[in-house]
């Protein structure tokens, strides 16, 4: 059977942050070719962009598909193991989750089962670019089980994301004579000041809408009146993303111009019988795949509060779990079917 703790630091030890994913995507072929010839299934090479591919596993005519991703945020670091956790970047989110939907998989198929999929997209923590590739080919699933770190608990609902970069422009001067320039950086500046005091939308299960500036970026040197200043920003969605789009227009105003990167929904979720639920704050690929995989759930072992900070880890107890879970909501979702 899969050794779940060593596939996890496998996994963890390949560098994949997003855009290079493809040697961890190297190394779950030829770790499900075996599978799939002692079952008789296939493996498919799935291309995203050059360089980049999807890594989908059938066995029969899947129903029901678990489906994660392969890349990471930045910065790469390897794994290492005490007697309860596996640590490394990735661990929670969400490697972890592919050994254990791996782990399940042999599980399923040792006791007979057949018609599922194992689907490991790109792009998820960037732009969904593998789901959104992967809704363009859907298999006839009819249930698609999304691993995020939820600490093996069906969420019941997401947030939505809406990204946005504010650009301002100005003119180059020397900064002895600033008259005769205009600093771009002074502008951004003023306009995130506006953005910080936007009252935004609250919701009775998500919550309220939260904004984070996670990057600016501007100017030539110190002793120049900058012409150019840039931020990124990502607001957590809980509703209508259009309110959201209005407050930031007019919070901008004139200062700068606003252009929308990204709109994910929220999502709302069913419950599963027999499964703990929580409520989750982040975005997933579920609305990027939309309904081509079928009707989504969202489980998966991992604490999303160490997820993409230095103490990545995820609890090895929370693995092991996740593989029997795993294979209970297949059961489970192949009595719908019918």
């Amino acid at each position: 059977m899969t050794d779940v703790f060593k596939l996890t630091r496998q996994l963890v030890d390949i560098d994949s942050v997003t855009n290079y994913e493809s040697a961890v995507g190297e190394f779950l072929l030829e770790t499900l070719d075996p599978l799939a010839a002692r079952f008789s299934g296939q493996v498919e090479r799935c291309p995203v962009a050059a360089n980049r591919f999807n890594v989908f596993a059938h066995w029969g005519n899947p129903l029901v598909t678990l489906s994660t991703h392969m890349d990471t945020v930045p910065p790469f670091f390897p794994s290492r193991e005490d007697t309860d956790f596996i640590w490394g970047r990735g661990s929670a989110d969400a490697k972890g989750i592919i050994a254990s939907m791996i782990g399940a998989a042999e599980g399923l198929l040792e006791s007979g089962a057949r018609n599922f999929a194992l689907l490991f997209v790109v792009g998820e923590e960037r732009n969904s670019a593998g789901a959104y590739a992967a809704a363009e080919n859907s298999r006839g699933s009819r249930f698609l089980i999304n691993g995020e770190p939820t600490e093996n608990k069906l969420a019941l609902a997401t947030k939505g994301i809406i990204r946005f970069e504010v650009e301002a422009r100005g003119k180059l001067a020397h900064s002895a004579y600033p008259e005769l320039g205009e600093s771009a950086i002074d502008k951004l500046l003023d306009a995130l000041q506006e953005i910080r005091k936007i009252r935004l939308p609250q919701d009775p299960l998500l919550g309220r809408t939260t904004v984070n500036i996670g990057v600016i970026s501007g100017g030539r040197a110190p002793n120049v009146i900058p012409d150019a200043a840039m931020a990124e920003i990502a607001v957590r969605l809980v509703g209508d993303p259009e309110p959201v789009r209005e407050a930031m227009a007019r919070a901008v105003g004139n200062r700068a111009e606003v252009h929308e990167i990204l709109c994910i929904p929220a999502i709302r979720f069913d419950r599963l019988d027999g499964l703990e639920t929580a409520i989750v704050a982040y975005t997933t690929d579920v609305p990027a795949f939309g309904d081509s995989w079928g009707k989504p759930y969202l489980l998966g072992p991992g604490n999303i509060h160490v997820a993409h900070t230095s103490e990545e880890r995820v609890a090895k107890k929370e693995l092991l779990a996740a593989t029997d879970i795993y294979q209970q909501m297949v059961r489970k979702l192949w009595l719908l079917c019918d």
